[in-house]
């Protein structure tokens, strides 16, 4: 009799655990130790709006809500994380030259490379990331000859007698904003990396 209780509450016991571990997409389940899932400041990532989120566990009322959450009152809408103000600028890149697309002659005569021209640790990076980002079109060498410019024509040949002359701004520009077949990188290439690019054509063209 005693062993078919035991074995009676062994089976609600584990069945109880298998319950409490299913989870869906807005339930993670039940959780073990929640202090540690749950941060009490504010986390960018994670937005819990309820405000009587875990008040089973919180011991403390002086802060009116519950212990999960981590809403900000002071944001729109309670968001933890808001978009930067437009035109921010993110820490460590200079402050831009406001330029258009339209803008490609004045940024070839004025845009000036912050980068020092003669440390080689800029072509060295400039060839890794002319080899990520350019060769796959414009070839190795830049003579448009990349896997890509097999199949669609009109990529540019940077040791063509057009490209030649054109300066590291010039480079710069074309890079940021795209021009022709070409689209803008300015998105997924930093500042000084687009000038480390631009260097490093220019030594291209220079040894060709």
């Amino acid at each position: 009799m005693r062993l078919k209780r035991f074995r009676s509450l062994g089976i609600i016991t584990l069945g109880v655990f298998i319950a409490s571990c299913a989870a869906g997409i807005d339930d993670t389940g039940l959780e073990y130790a929640p202090q540690m899932y749950h941060s009490t400041p504010y986390e960018p990532l994670t937005q819990i709006v309820q405000e009587d989120a875990g008040s089973w566990l919180d011991s403390n009322e002086a802060d009116e809500h519950g212990e999960f959450y981590n809403s900000n009152p002071y944001n729109t809408h309670a968001m933890n994380m808001r978009e930067p103000v437009a035109n921010t600028v993110r820490r460590g890149e200079p402050l831009p030259v406001r330029l258009t697309v339209d803008d490609l002659e004045v940024a070839a005569a004025t845009l000036m490379s912050p980068l020092d021209s003669a440390d080689l640790d800029v072509l060295k990076k400039g060839k890794a990331l002319y080899t990520s980002y350019c060769k796959h079109c414009h070839g190795e060498k830049g003579n448009a000859d990349g896997l890509v410019a097999e199949k669609y024509a009109g990529v540019a040949n940077l040791n063509g007698a057009a490209y030649l002359e054109i300066s590291e701004g010039h480079i710069f520009h074309v890079i940021t904003y795209g021009k022709g077949l070409m689209g803008a990188h300015g998105s997924q290439i930093s500042s000084d990396d687009r000038w480390r690019i631009a260097r490093y054509v220019k030594e291209l063209q220079n040894n060709n």
